[in-house]
């Protein structure tokens, strides 16, 4: 089976996850999403305030192994069964979920360009690039109205180690990327191109 991995990656709120819907849609049934998300690590040892106060925005947050692994299987036309997380627990979820092989493999994920291997995996590779604030107002509203935080906690968290790890390790992954998507879903243009180009070469 003949398979394409796309790599969308960005910094939080930058829509990211919206253009990695569009182009599952665009391509469906025949593609799949695959969240950096659902690999992070299940820190039961700790206690929910010393989950809370983890960096979960460091490449070391997340089993990034098992991902590389997962999309490998993919990559080869093998179902993959992945881990789920619960934002509200800081833990993963009991129950792991199936991701069934596709032609077209969507990755998503803030960090994924800081990883090597990831970046070998991906035929295309996309960075979505949004300005910071409104990236901040995303991230404030999806944090208190899905992931049961305080507004007080969520501008803490993007003071400490959302914008300084976004510094360090996501705007340098930029560079890895093939194409740069300002202002995410919104740019209908950028993302008509690319769902023409992905047609042409899988079709």
């Amino acid at each position: 089976m003949d398979t394409m991995v796309i790599g969308v990656a960005g910094g939080t709120g930058s829509g990211k996850s919206s253009i990695a819907k569009k182009l599952c849609e665009a391509f469906a049934p025949d593609a799949v999403i695959l969240c950096h998300d659902y690999y992070y690590k299940h820190n039961q040892h700790l206690s929910f305030e010393e989950r809370a106060k983890c960096n979960y925005d460091h490449p070391d947050s997340l089993e990034t192994d098992l991902m590389v692994q997962h999309v490998k299987q993919l990559k080869a036309g093998q179902d993959v069964k992945h881990p789920t997380y619960d934002f509200t627990k800081h833990l993963r979820k009991p129950n792991w979920e199936e991701t069934k092989a596709k032609r077209i493999i969507i990755v998503e994920g803030i960090l994924i360009f800081t990883n090597q291997q990831l970046v070998d995996l991906c035929d295309l590779r996309l960075f979505v690039d949004t300005d910071a604030d409104v990236r901040f107002a995303r991230r404030i509203k999806r944090d208190v109205n899905k992931r049961g935080r305080t507004m007080e906690s969520v501008i803490e968290q993007y003071m400490t180690t959302v914008k300084p790890m976004h510094e360090q390790f996501v705007e340098p992954s930029k560079r890895k990327a093939n194409l740069i998507i300002p202002e995410g879903a919104k740019n209908t243009v950028a993302l008509e191109t690319i769902i023409g180009a992905i047609k042409r070469k899988m079709y």
